[in-house]
C-alpha cells in the first residue's frame, strides 16, 4: 500500500530499481577485487580467496610437508580453503545482504 492511497510513481520505482542494480554490480566488483584469507594447522597452511570465492593463493609452511603423511597435508589444505571460503561468504553477506534485502531477497545468490 502506498501511504495516502495514491498510485506508485513508476518512474521513481524504476529509478530505485536501477540504482539498486548499479549498487549490486558495484558490490560484486568490489567482492571480486577483495581478497580474504583462511588458515589451518595454526597457520601452517594459508589459503587466499577473493570475496567472490575464487582461490588466488596457497601458502604451505615447509614444516607441514611430511612425505610419509600427505593425507594430513591434504586435510590442512582443504581446511584452509574452507576457512577462506567461509570468510568470503561472510564478506558477501556484509556487502550484498543489505542490497538483497532492499530488493526483496535474491534467489540463487545463497542469501
Amino acid at each position: 500500500m502506498i501511504p495516502g492511497g495514491g498510485q506508485p510513481n513508476m518512474q521513481q520505482l524504476l529509478q530505485q530499481a536501477q540504482k539498486m542494480q548499479q549498487d549490486l554490480a558495484r558490490a560484486q566488483q568490489e567482492l571480486a577485487a577483495t581478497e580474504v584469507e583462511g588458515q589451518a594447522g595454526g597457520g601452517l597452511v594459508k589459503a587466499t580467496v577473493t570475496g567472490s570465492g575464487d582461490l588466488r593463493g596457497l601458502v604451505i609452511d615447509p614444516k607441514a610437508v611430511d612425505p610419509e603423511d600427505t593425507e594430513t597435508l591434504a586435510d590442512l589444505i582443504v581446511a584452509a580453503v574452507q576457512a577462506a571460503n567461509d570468510n568470503a561468504q561472510q564478506l558477501q553477506q556484509a556487502k550484498l545482504g543489505p542490497l538483497a534485502q532492499g530488493m526483496g531477497g535474491m534467489p540463487g545468490l545463497g542469501f
